[in-house]
Formats: structure tokens, sequence, C-alpha cells
């Protein structure tokens, strides 16, 4: 679901990301507050999803995006190409904000294909629903996900 209501500077966003140390597929940009990292499959942390939420970094403009989004657990997710996740489903759902990606970079939800472009527009995806995401282009894709309540979605 794409909402119109903020427009987010990608181009900033991907200036302050500049500074963060090299990353192979993710990089937390929300800690606990022991400062231990999101990264990785729940199951294998000791911590629930809504235990993630100190900025992990000095970044002020995306800082700013992910509290007014109201998101936890957020992480840059870099994707290589010619690459796609298992079918899975998550705990709760996810907004996606896209920097960068290609029509060839693709959601399936519940059978459903969604491309979610760069376009300064964030994505809450019900990724309660069994899902995959496939990057079959020669280029890497990379978003900003973040973890949000399950009230994000309306009846």
């Amino acid at each position: 679901k794409r909402d119109y209501s903020m427009h987010i500077d990608i181009d900033h966003i991907l200036d302050e990301i500049q500074s963060l140390p090299k990353y192979e597929e993710q990089l937390s940009l929300q800690v606990t507050e022991s400062g231990s990292g999101g990264e990785g499959q729940l199951a294998k942390l000791d911590y629930k999803e809504e235990d993630f939420n100190v900025f992990a970094y000095d970044l002020p403009y995306t800082n700013s995006i992910l509290s007014d989004l109201k998101m936890y657990r957020s992480r840059l997710m870099n994707m290589p190409p010619k690459y796609c996740y298992s079918y899975h489903k998550d705990p709760t759902p996810r907004m996606h904000i896209p920097l960068i990606t290609n029509e060839k970079c693709f959601f399936v939800l519940d059978d459903e294909v969604l491309r979610l472009p760069a376009d300064g527009n964030h994505y809450l995806i019900d990724t309660r629903k069994i899902h995959t995401f496939v990057n079959a282009s020669f280029e890497k894709r990379l978003h900003i996900v973040g973890c949000v309540n399950e009230e994000m979605f309306p009846v």
C-alpha cells in the first residue's frame, strides 16, 4: 500500500548512509538498548522486534523519517543481483522505503506481483502474508525495511 502523504528525499538518505560501515546484505539502523543489532532471523535473536528501537547511527534525516513512520527494527537491506528470499511470513507488517531498485525487482505477496519504485514514497506491506522478494536484474537493490505495528493496517 503506497502512502502519498509524505515525500521522502531518497538522495538525502543515500548521502547520509555513505558514512555507514560496509555490509553485505543487512545493516541495522535501530538496535536494542544494549546495542544488539537486528540482522538475521528473529528466531535466532534473544529479543522481540519492538526491542530494536534505538538509533544506531547519527543520521538526522533518515532517523526522522523512521520516527515519523513509527518504524522499529529498521535495516538497510541490500539484495544482490540474481537473488531471491525464501517464501515466508513475518511476525509483523513491514514498511519499505526503496532507495535503489529497478523494474526487474519485485515482491510476490500472496501470489500477486508488486513493484516498489524508488520514487520518494514509502510502502506498507503486510508481510504476515506469505511472500518473497526477487532481484532478477544485474544490479543491486537497496531498501530500508522496518517493522510497524499491526494497527497501521486499517480494518
